[in-house]
């Protein structure tokens, strides 16, 4: 790879007013006899002076529109000069306006090591740029093997995402330029727990400093997990990472802690409904073993009426479930009524709330049914029983023939026979 200063610029030209002593009546260089000063950019003609913030630069007799050096502020040559310096002075080769030979990039100041290959851009940069172009030229220097530190004197939207410096100026004669952010130290107060508060603080020093700093590898372009960029030395970011392995160590401790309770928490609740399961169970068997014992008392106590009636005792149930699907209400036994032909008496309920009445009789004998209220129901069993209230019927009759061992259930009208000859 080859690399070409595409111009010394005016760093060139700096020193060579020097070496002439021109550098202490700057102001005058251009009113020196027979000195005609050229940019080593176009060879077009060039005057020295100081700029308002004491920048001493050239400027052009004419500003060529094609000439790089011609639309160079003072303050972006004065920092160049800087940048140039405080590598020289670190014991570096520093060479301005170099560029690769594919033309991809070209640094403000280009710095080489001691097998003088380049491994250093330092850009002056002053003017506006997107933080996705500083991350692409960044790149395009990284694609060559040489890493850049960007330079600004404002606040800019890309310096958080590249490595930089954010540099301010001499307020006074005798002052050097400051470092006033991205270089930065990590501090962790003592004792050394996760509890101490630790933090990155950004410090100031001088641009000499940072960049000697740089070139010799004493501090390092440092990612944060915010993705923030700045310089530290390798010890900060040791005690950071120390830091962090110590953050998470504690938080797998917290993470397995918490699993633990919510372990503990679910088996809790997993006992618990276990033994609410089994407690319903409980309840559930007691109520079949009491709706048992009742239903073995029901039937125990319509014993003679079973005998009347002629109805397995195993069948009731099915009979009752009929009564009740066919009824659609609640209903409830009562005793075998002399009154009704010793027909059990069937009590339905007509609304939630209110009270049983009378709904009908189950198998009444035949023999009373000479003065049977017309709109009382009868039930019974089967077709055998139907044929007997229809021979001893003497006015019209309703029956509810519920059969429990088909489970079928219709209801018919029945009248004396006499009527349905006539």
């Amino acid at each position: 790879m080859g690399y070409t200063a595409v111009h010394a610029g005016w760093g060139r030209l700096d020193a060579s007013l020097d070496d002439l002593g021109c550098g202490r009546s700057w102001a005058d260089v251009h009113r020196a006899k027979g000195l005609e000063l050229a940019c080593p950019e176009c060879r077009g003609k060039v005057f020295a002076r100081v700029s308002p913030h004491r920048a001493r630069h050239f400027y052009h007799q004419v500003r060529p529109r094609n000439c790089a050096l011609a639309h160079e502020s003072p303050e972006h040559h004065l920092l160049k000069l800087e940048l140039a310096t405080a590598a020289r002075a670190a014991s570096f080769r520093a060479e301005l306006e170099v560029a690769n030979e594919a033309r991809t990039w070209r640094a403000d100041v280009l710095v080489f090591d001691g097998q003088d290959r380049p491994f250093m851009a330092l850009e002056a940069q002053l003017s506006p740029m997107t933080p996705q172009d500083a991350q692409r030229r960044t790149d395009r220097y990284a694609a060559d093997g040489v890493a850049v530190c960007w330079v600004s004197m404002e606040k800019r939207p890309w310096e958080r995402g590249v490595p930089s410096l954010r540099v301010a100026p001499p307020r006074g004669r005798g002052e050097a330029w400051t470092v006033r952010h991205g270089m930065a130290r990590y501090t962790w107060a003592t004792p050394r727990t996760v509890r101490a508060k630790a933090a990155w603080t950004h410090i100031s020093c001088s641009l000499d400093e940072a960049i000697r700093w740089i070139l010799q590898g004493r501090v390092q372009a440092h990612t944060g997990p915010d993705g923030t960029v700045w310089w530290t030395a390798p010890a900060y970011v040791q005690l950071a990472v120390v830091r962090a392995r110590l953050e998470a160590d504690a938080e797998a401790v917290q993470q397995a802690a918490a699993a633990e309770q919510r372990r503990q928490a679910a088996q809790q609740q997993a006992a618990a409904t276990e033994r609410a399961r089994l407690a319903a169970e409980q309840r559930r068997l007691a109520a079949e073993e009491a709706a048992h014992e009742d239903q073995q008392a029901e039937q125990e106590r319509l014993t003679d009426f079973f005998e009347h009636a002629g109805i397995k005792t195993a069948l009731w149930p099915a009979f009752m479930q009929l009564v009740c699907s066919a009824s659609g209400k609640d209903v409830t036994c009562g005793n075998q009524s002399p009154a009704h032909g010793n027909g059990l008496l069937l009590y339905s309920r007509p609304c939630p709330g209110a009270a049983f009445q009378l709904a009908g009789v189950v198998c009444p004998d035949p023999s009373a049914l000479a003065r049977w209220p017309a709109n009382l129901t009868i039930l019974v069993p089967g077709r055998a029983w139907l044929l007997r209230i229809e021979e001893a019927a003497q006015n019209p009759l309703k029956v509810a023939v519920l059969d429990p061992a088909t489970k079928h259930c219709a209801y018919e009208r029945v009248g004396p026979r006499t009527a349905a000859l006539t």
